[in-house]
């Protein structure tokens, strides 16, 4: 357990605790990066052609019961599904933009490991 300034936390009622509960997963990171502007399940397969549509499915679901993305379901045929940032996810983005300019800043390094 580490102490900061203000505070020291048992791991299960830390916040970074609950962050990395609510983010962690391979794709979830690049995901909500992606969603900076509202996208179709299609369309973010197309982005991520990596990835399996279960796995994509299963990350998006994730996302979204954390509170970080919606879904938003249009009732046509065919079904039209969209994606996008909830006002937590928007909030979030400041910092993801951190994270990718550190690991930008960081990338030889990073690559290496």
């Amino acid at each position: 357990m580490e102490q900061d300034n203000e505070k020291t936390y048992e791991y299960d009622s830390c916040p970074l605790y609950f962050i990395q509960k609510a983010l962690c997963g391979k794709w979830k990171l690049v995901l909500l990066w992606s969603l900076q502007e509202t996208k179709r399940f299609n369309e973010l397969h197309r982005l991520f052609p990596n990835i399996t549509q279960a796995m994509l499915t299963k990350q998006l679901r994730e996302l979204e019961n954390s509170g970080f993305i919606h879904r938003e379901v249009y009732k046509e045929i065919p079904p039209k599904v969209e994606y996008s940032l909830t006002d937590m996810g928007i909030a979030f983005l400041p910092l993801l933009k951190d994270i990718r300019d550190w690991g930008e800043a960081n990338y030889d390094l990073l690559k290496n490991h």
